[in-house]
């Protein structure tokens, strides 16, 4: 009989999805948002707005699901999480220090999402896999 093609992925592969697709979003909307009107840099906003374009770009790969994407965007987010750490220690005003603190906590979400995504799904690969055979020459 021939294993089924499509596997349902588990609670924990869909959760660590939900995850790491909630603190994306979060993250664009907690950037763009802090640069525009909660914090800007200059009054009434700033071009800083778009520091939140590489961001985007791998929305469309998680909501695909794409094993691919989930891998780079665990380094991207590195990106963020050192603007984070410095903006909280050097912003001169609290309101901006908290933004950074939540832009900390969401880089740091989104990298153990993906990160544990991509060990759950290949570990699922990796059993649903037929065993290796030895070949005798």
């Amino acid at each position: 009989m021939n294993a089924p093609l499509f596997h349902a992925p588990s609670p924990a592969v869909l959760a660590t999805r939900r995850l790491a697709v909630g603190s994306l979003v979060g993250l664009i909307a907690l950037g763009f948002a802090w640069e525009m009107w909660l914090a800007p840099l200059r009054p009434g906003g700033s071009w800083l707005a778009l520091k939140v374009l590489p961001l985007v770009l791998p929305l469309a790969g998680l909501l695909k699901n794409r094993m691919y994407t989930y891998r780079w965007v665990s380094l991207l987010v590195w990106l963020y999480f050192t603007e984070g750490v410095v903006r909280a220690w050097s912003d001169t005003t609290a309101i901006s220090r908290m933004l950074a603190g939540l832009e900390i906590l969401l880089c740091l979400t989104l990298f153990a999402a993906c990160a544990w995504h991509v060990r759950l799904r290949l570990r699922a690969a990796a059993a649903a896999a037929p065993p290796a055979t030895a070949s005798s020459p």
